[in-house]
């Protein structure tokens, strides 16, 4: 099964790799790709949420999933696996952005994306879908511009969706127990 996944993760690198110059959709990946760089976007969200008072607890738990995603992912799992990025493996990946230097495995950019995603959608129910597509957006930059196999996408994805799970689980239990 291992292997199966390997060759997939491959297949799908040699066909972005192949692709034709396409300026725009470069330009526009880059753009993705930046606005997840350090959960900017996500951060910007934040400061505007806790700014405003009424949403200040949804701002709050945002930058709870950024944070708790930044240490499990980037701090802890990375470091477990310490899978090499398709452009490290393979010489003939270009990419179009500065290379990473951490680890590929699982995609920080796509745990936190879908951590602080799914959290606003767990507060702001169908409204916060606009989220989700930009979480989404910035993933697939991510394996479109070579810095991610579609395995470490999926596995930010399912974790970034647990983690915001789980905190917001959590902040419900004590809110409801200790805050009334």
């Amino acid at each position: 099964m291992l292997l199966f996944i390997r060759k997939l993760d491959d297949f799908i690198i040699s066909r972005i790799t192949f692709k034709n110059s396409r300026r725009f959709l470069d330009k526009l990946m880059i753009f993705c790709s930046y606005l997840g760089n350090g959960g900017v976007i996500w951060l910007l969200i934040c400061t505007f949420l806790i700014a405003y008072k009424p949403y200040r607890i949804v701002g709050i738990s945002v930058l709870l999933s950024l944070v708790i995603s930044l240490i499990v992912g980037e701090g802890i799992i990375k470091h477990c696996v310490k899978r090499l990025r398709p452009f490290r493996t393979n010489s003939n990946i270009n990419i179009l952005i500065t290379k990473p230097l951490s680890y590929s495995f699982p995609s920080g950019h796509t745990f936190s994306s879908f951590a602080a995603a799914n959290m606003l959608y767990l507060y702001f129910n169908g409204f916060a879908i606009i989220f989700f597509i930009l979480a989404s957006l910035i993933a697939i930059s991510r394996i479109y511009l070579c810095v991610h196999y579609t395995t470490d996408i999926i596995a930010g994805f399912v974790l970034g969706l647990l983690c915001s799970k789980l905190l917001f689980i959590l902040i419900n239990y004590v809110s409801i127990y200790y805050c009334s």
